[in-house]
This record gives structure tokens, sequence and C-alpha cells, in this order.
């Protein structure tokens, strides 16, 4: 929990406006001159210092002032600075207002006089040559003005210069007599501003501008078209800038969505980032080489320990992650440090301690810039200065402010160290790089001996493989970076496949990955930067195939092993939904986007499920009661999503609910289930059959699109009334009627496994009062074993096995018999014991069954655990990434056995 951000509170206890006002003067010469110069001041400030400034003050304030002419706007926004800083001051160093109440006025004071005197001097320029239109909209065009750095993310300093980049939509031409192109237009707008709040008057200035991070710097134009900017920016634009646009904010213009299509994609990448490790590193060295040399050690902002080091520890995980988690998508650095720790991206202390370094700091900026208003960071030198400056922070000296600063700026500087400590750097650094680079003295027998000293079983196999990817046109390929990385990270990977039980299938299934991965060299960023993740990698690609394979194709998986407490820990529901929730909703109105955010955390949870598996963390039961949760999560969230998406809603909320059967309704789904749904619908409204028709195609559309992230179920909706040939969705009265009347015997069997999953819970209970009246009504047993045993052969029928190995599933004696006799059980016996109703899963059922001595407890026992391993092996040969669950016959006669003889005894005379 943060602690909250408070002023600095003054030293005495001051008795009203005059005292707040003479004590603030003790400590700003800058205000001194200014009540120096304008005596009337010091009366309206203490009629105003006990207010926050509002952006409606300073709007008002300039809408009151006569402007006719380029000298009077010059003088009313510098007039309006002002009054401005004056106030804020006082409020500041009096301790009436904390850090936030600084930022927030010192931007609205940058917004409101850089708007204005762009409105006034647009005006007075299309009087001149006309309105510029765009060359194929015909619109007018409008200047975008892009706040950079400080004043794009809403914290600036009180005496800050502002960064600014001027985009205009299109090129074109202005409409009037002595027409000229919409480029000239905007030049001589931006030159016109520039001057309007940056030149030096008799009444000073309002900001100093900044114009340097505009694409190709000073040599560049000084205003750029929007197709300009894509294309430099695709083309040209540098690490640094991505960096410097992250904080890019349009303060003007009407096409903020054109130009955050534009930027965005070059921030925030599609992938996990982690390049950006290096690239901030270098950009932090060269600033560090420039603080040397000039001697910037007392610099809080660029000196060791500073702001800029807080800034860049939170920036570097919005660049790595930004893409693929848009709720770090933030401009303030305190809403960015406070989102890294809420995604546990950093430890909650070191968050706290960087938090409070930050507004300590800044706090500090503050109180160096009043004493005379200059954009300085760095300490002072005079005795005289320094005393002020502790007092101001609230010290009783300046030795005791040293002590606090220094303290502060070694917990950033330690911070900062952890964050971007360099990996590995090279290859030689490893005793098997010299194996890797074939550059072994002897000859390829020394290579074999090496990786069978290693504990290689196939090492001759292993060293082919070893030279195919070396002799590879794709590692030939790699850009000299990503091939550097490679070079890097084979030497230990052999190290760490050679101490698995498998190490030349370990081996394989490592370098398939990289062979992968090789081209997104951010992926193999991530395994130099945490070579921690080197050894999950050898577990996870050693115990499981399906899982390596997984990892290869949707690398952006690796982020899940850097943390073994989050891959590891308990499955969190509540949390699960509320991360889910609040990340789509950082997509809002993005369909494309939401859809691959679903995706990737579904892929992700069965992941770090599928980890704890292999670990031996979850029982069978709790792995398809975790996956069978998941699926409902996503199911919940796509019913919302598509009912929002839908044009022609006639209610708020949708009265419709999805119903969830077989593995799904039975809280069993496997990590490659499909979902059996049907939809149901309760709504007299005339135009209902056809809008839930739409919404269940909607629904349906977003479970089984391929996206670039894949496709998220599969899904059968063919258990509907009539299956395949009826509707899509039914109105809740028809399917209660088909149910009691038309159903035949294996949809009731379907009907014991079905469950309400997400929706209108009225209509959830409703199902359920209606699936409960179906499974109670009395039975001919005959008759229901006659259907339900030739129900049986169909289904085996229909799965053919020439393969001489045990089906597990389909075959006799497996998993559908088992399945086959719980619902007999159900559907013959639940007149008499309404508990056999309940969803508690097969083996729950069958315990009951023998509790109410409907078969021999000895028999249900047996069955119970041939069940469980036959789903336990079922898993564990997914994970291996088998197709088909099939195993030896001999291995499995006991179990198969066990099922047989309770067939027997429930359908005596039946072939089972």
């Amino acid at each position: 929990m943060n602690s909250p951000i408070r002023p600095i509170p003054p030293r005495r206890p001051l008795s009203g406006p005059l005292d707040r006002i003479t004590y603030a003067l003790r400590y700003s010469r800058y205000a001194q001159r200014l009540l120096h110069g304008d005596p009337a001041l010091r009366d309206w400030l203490a009629a105003h210092v006990d207010a926050p400034w509002r952006r409606q003050e300073m709007d008002t304030l300039l809408a009151a002032a006569p402007i006719d002419n380029e000298d009077t706007l010059k003088h009313v926004l510098r007039r309006l600075r002002k009054h401005v800083l004056l106030r804020l001051m006082v409020r500041d160093l009096t301790g009436m207002a904390d850090i936030t109440e600084v930022f927030a006025t010192v931007t609205a004071l940058a917004e409101v006089t850089v708007q204005f005197a762009e409105r006034h001097w647009d005006r007075w320029l299309s009087r001149q040559y006309g309105d510029p239109l765009g060359e194929s909209s015909g619109e007018r065009q409008r200047l975008i003005i892009v706040g950079m750095g400080k004043l794009g993310g809403e914290e600036l300093n009180v005496s800050s210069d502002i960064d600014l980049i001027f985009v205009y939509p299109e090129d074109g031409e202005t409409n009037g007599a002595h027409a000229i192109s919409n480029h000239e237009y905007f030049i001589a707008l931006g030159r016109k501003l520039i001057s309007a709040i940056s030149e030096i008057t008799a009444d000073h200035i309002v900001f100093r501008v900044d114009m340097r991070l505009r694409p190709y710097g000073d040599s560049g134009p000084l205003v750029v078209s929007l197709p300009m900017l894509e294309q430099y920016l695709e083309t040209q634009g540098r690490e640094w800038e991505r960096y410097a646009w992250l904080k890019g904010r349009p303060l003007s213009g009407r096409r903020d969505d054109a130009l955050t299509a534009v930027v965005r994609p070059f921030i925030y990448r599609k992938y996990l980032d982690f390049g950006a490790f290096a690239a901030m590193r270098a950009l932090h060295a060269q600033i560090r080489q420039e603080v040397q040399r000039r001697d910037l050690r007392d610099n809080i902002k660029r000196g060791p320990g500073g702001i800029r080091e807080i800034e860049f520890s939170a920036q570097v995980f919005q660049l790595i992650r930004g893409g693929q988690d848009p709720r770090l998508q933030l401009r303030p650095a305190l809403a960015a440090l406070d989102a890294l720790a809420q995604r546990r991206l950093l430890p909650a202390g070191a968050v706290e301690e960087l938090r409070d370094a930050y507004i300590f700091l800044r706090n500090l900026e503050h109180r160096l810039q009043y004493l005379d208003d200059q954009q300085t960071q760095s300490l002072p030198q005079r005795t005289e200065d320094q005393a002020l400056i502790a007092e101001a922070m609230g010290f009783a000296g300046y030795p005791a402010f040293l002590r606090a600063l220094h303290r502060h700026r070694q917990q950033v500087n330690r911070h900062f160290e952890q964050i971007f400590a360099a990996p590995q750097s090279t290859q030689e650094e490893h005793p098997l790089t010299a194996l890797w680079r074939g550059a072994l003295t002897e000859t390829e027998t020394d290579a074999v001996a090496m990786l069978k000293s290693l504990g290689y079983q196939r090492p001759a196999q292993s060293w082919q493989r070893l030279q195919a990817v070396k002799e590879s046109t794709r590692y030939h390929q790699l850009p000299t970076a990503s091939l550097l990385r490679f070079d890097t990270l084979l030497p230990p990977l052999i190290e760490v496949a050679a101490d698995v039980s498998n190490p030349d299938d370990t081996l394989e299934r490592i370098l398939h990955l990289l062979e992968h991965i090789g081209r997104r060299g951010a992926y193999l960023a991530l395994l130099l930067e945490y070579p921690q993740t080197l050894r999950q990698v050898a577990r996870l690609c050693s115990a499981s195939a399906w899982l390596s394979d997984t990892l290869a194709h949707n690398p952006l998986l690796l982020d899940e092993l850097l943390d073994r407490r989050v891959l590891y820990a308990p499955q969190d529901n509540a949390a699960l939904q509320a991360e889910l929730m609040e990340i789509l909703a950082a997509a809002d109105d993005d369909t494309e986007r939401q859809m691959d955010i679903l995706r990737q955390f579904k892929r992700a949870q069965v992941f770090r499920l599928a980890a704890q598996d292999l670990a031996g963390l979850l029982p069978l039961e709790t792995l398809s009661d975790h996956l069978s949760t998941l699926a409902d999560l996503i199911l919940n969230e796509v019913l919302r999503l598509g009912w929002q998406g839908l044009r022609h809603r006639h209610r708020a909320d949708p009265r419709f609910a999805i119903i969830g059967y077989g593995k799904l309704g039975g809280r069993e789904l496997g990590y490659a289930s499909d979902l059996d749904l049907i939809f149901l619908y309760r709504d007299n409204a005339p135009e209902a059959p056809v809008v839930y028709a739409r919404l269940g195609q909607r629904i349906n559309a977003w479970l089984t699109a391929f996206t670039p992230a894949g496709m998220l179920y599969e899904t059968d909706l063919r258990l509907r009334p009539d299956g395949a040939s009826g509707l899509l969705v039914s109105q809740l009265q028809a399917f209660e009627q088909y149910q009691k009347n038309n159903a035949w015997v294996w949809e009731h069997q379907a009907l014991t496994r079905a469950r309400f999953i997400a929706g209108d819970t009225a209509i959830g209970a409703a199902f359920d009062r209606i699936r409960d009246a179906v499974l109670r009504q009395r039975r001919d047993t005959v008759a229901l074993r006659g259907e339900i045993t030739a129900m049986r052969q169909k289904m085996h029928t229909a799965h053919p096995n020439p393969s001489g190995l045990f089906d597990l599933k389909h075959d006799r004696g497996g998993i559908v018999d088992v399945e086959f006799i719980v619902q007999y059980l159900v559907l013959a016996h639940a007149w008499r014991y309404p508990a056999l109703t309940d969803n508690v899963g097969n083996l729950a059922l069958l315990q009951r069954a023998a509790d109410y001595a409907l078969i021999p407890a000895d028999l249900a026992e047996a069955a119970r655990e041939a069940y469980r391993l036959f789903r336990r092996r079922q898993h564990q040969l997914r994970l291996q990434g088998e197709a088909n669950a099939r195993a030896a016959p001999a291995s499995f006669d006991p179990q198969r056995d066990a099922v047989y003889r309770l067939w027997d005894v429930i359908f005596p005379g039946e072939t089972a």
C-alpha cells in the first residue's frame, strides 16, 4: 500500500494569508522580484492564495484580456504565468499544496497558454492565407501539437522548458487569395506559436520551447505531416525515440486517434520487447558519460540515483510489456510505478522506495527552481542557498538534508543497477563456447566425447543436430544482434539440457524452440536477461514435448518462466477475473486486440497449470476443475463483449445464457478439450430471436476465429435441440418442451453433465429446474439399458482403432464406458435419489451410487480408480504431444477388467 502524497509542512505555524506570503518569500528571490515590481500583486495574492488554481480560472483570465496584436498576446500570456507561479509557490512552500497540485497547475498553465496562442495565430494566419484544406479529404486542417517529456506526462516542473512536436494531418493548400501549401502554413503557425511562448520580452517568457525531439531533430522540418511522421518512425525511428514518445500526448487538433494509430505501434511492440534492456543501458551509458564529463554528480535529475534513473526503471518495463498489457501504457511516472507494483513486475518494497525518492527529488527540484526561476536541477554551492533549500525541504540544516538526499539516491541507484544489471555479455565466458563454435583443437570425436561426458546418451546424434543448426540457412540469415544472442545462449543451454534425465530429447526440443524464436530477437534477449529461465526451459522441454512445442509457437509464454512464485502460484479465480476484465477494458473498442488478449490470457493460464501439473502440484480433479473454471471465466467475458459489440441491442443486458455440456459441463476439461455449448434465451420482445441468434453467432466467432494469437476454443454446438439442423439459440420454453417430449435418450444422457456457465442467472436457475425435472423422470430400466447400449455401440463403431493399442477414451473398458455407466445410474435412479442429479463429476457419482447400494462398493471403487488412472494417463500423453490417448493394452488390463465387471453388473448380457 503506497503511502499518501503529502505537502511539506512549514517550519512554524502560519497565521493567515499575509503570514504565508511573508514565509514563502524567504525561499524565492523570484517571488520577491515579482512583488517588488508589482506591489498590487500582494493584495491579489492574499485574496486568492487559499484556493488552488483551476484550468477554468486560467481560461477566464485570458478570455477577459483584450488582444489585438502579437505584442498584447505575449503580454497577456506572460502576465498569466506570473500570477500562476506566484500563487503556486506560496501554496507549495507553506504546505498548502502537494506535488500533484504543482504538477497539475504547471501542466495546465502550459496547455492553456499553448492552446490560446495557437488559436489566435491560426485565426490571424487564416485571414491572410485562407484555411488549410486536406488534399484528399477537403477538410479544414488543424495543427496537432504534441506535448512530450514532462508536459506529455502531466508532471511539468515550475521552471521547465516544454518539449513539443508539430504535426498536421495531410498535405494540401490554403483556400485564400494568397494560397500557400499546408506545410508552409503550419511552419508559419509553428514559428509564431514558439515566439508567443518562448520569446524573451520585458515580461520575461512563458516557457522555453524545445523542438529537438521532432523527426531528424534540429536538421528536420519544424512541422511534419502525419504520413511523413509514420514513415519516419517506421524506417528511421531510434530506440531513444521510443522512450521519448512514451509520454507523447496531443494538446490540440482533431486527429488524436490517427496520431495514436501511428505512434503506438512504434512505442509498444506486439511482442515482449526484452531488447529494450540493452537499448536503455546504452542510452543511460551515454548520459552517464555526459554526467562525468561535465561533473554533474550534484545534478538530481541526471546524476546517479536521480530522477532520470527512476523514470528509466519504470519505462523499461513499459517498453517491454506495454504492447501486451495496455494497462502499462501510462505517461506519469508515479502511475507507471504503481502499475509495476500491481502487476508484480517490481517488488512492492522497491516501488515504494522509488516512489518516495521520486516525490522527494521532484519537491527538491521545485525548490531549487523557486529560488530564481531558473531551470536547474543542481544543488546550490552558496552556503546561504543551501540553508534555504534545507529549510524549504523541512530539515533543520543542510547536513541533515544531505543525509536524506543521499539515502534516497543510494536506494534509487541500487534498484536501477539491479534492474539493468548486464547479463552474461559474451559467449567466451562459458566453458562450452568452444564446443558450439567448433573450435575444439582435435576432431569431431572430441566433441562427441565432451557431450558424452556431460551425460548425453546419444552424443553423436546430438552433435550432428548441433552441426545441422550451425550450418542451416535459418541460422546464417539471423540479424547480427540475434546471431550474437543465439551464440551466447547455446553453450549454457547445452549444459542445462545435460542435467535432465533425457538430455538428447531435451536438447532437440530446445533447438527447435530457438530455431522458431531466432528471428524474434526480443525473446532471445529475454533468455539472456534472465539466465535463471534457462533451467526452467530445460525442465519443461524435458518433461513435455507438447509444452516445448507450445513454447516454440508461442514464445510470449517464455515470460511466464521469469518468476517461479507466479508460475507455481495457486489459481486465484477472483484475481484472474479482475485481471482479465482490466486488460480487456484497457483495449476497449479494439475487437481484434481483445480477441488476442483472450487467447494470450488463456494460453498463459493453461501453461501455468501444465507447469504445475508436471511439478506434481495438481491432483487430476483439481487440474480439470481449474481448466473448467478458466473456460467459465472466458465464456463470461466473451458473452459480455459479444453483447457490447452488437449494433442493434434492444435492452441493456441480454436475457441469454450459455449452457455447458460434456467435459465442460462435468468440470472435467483437459488441455485440448473442445467446448460443448448450447444457447438459451427468455425474452418476449419481437426482435429477440434475431438479436440472440446474432449474439450466438458472435460468441462462436469470438471463440473459434483464428487471429494472430491463434484460436480460443474449438466448439461443438450440435447438442442443441434438433442438433445441427436446429436453431442456433433456443427459447427457454421451447427447450423445456423439447427435453420433456421430443429428446432422445442420448440427449438426456448428455444432460446429466450439463450446467449453467454464463449469462442471465435467472435463466440459469430455470435451466437447473428443467434439467432436474427431466433427469428425475421415472423410466423403464429395460428400455433404458437397450437405448444406452445401442448408443454405446454406435460410438464404438464411429471410432475405429486399428492401431493395436488401447484407446483410453473410446475402446471397450475405457473412459466412455465409465461415463455411460454413470449416465445410466443417474437416469435410472434419480427419481428415487435426487442427489444423483448433482453435477459433481463421475467419480463422486460412482461413490454416491455405491452409497445408495445401486452398485457393489468394491466394483465402484475399482472403476473409480480405473477412471482416475485413465484420465491421468490421458493428460500425460497430451503433455507429450500425442494426438490420441493410446497405450499398450497389457498396461491397463486390471483397470479395463474393473470397468468390464461393473458394466456386466449394470448391463448384464450386453457387450462391453
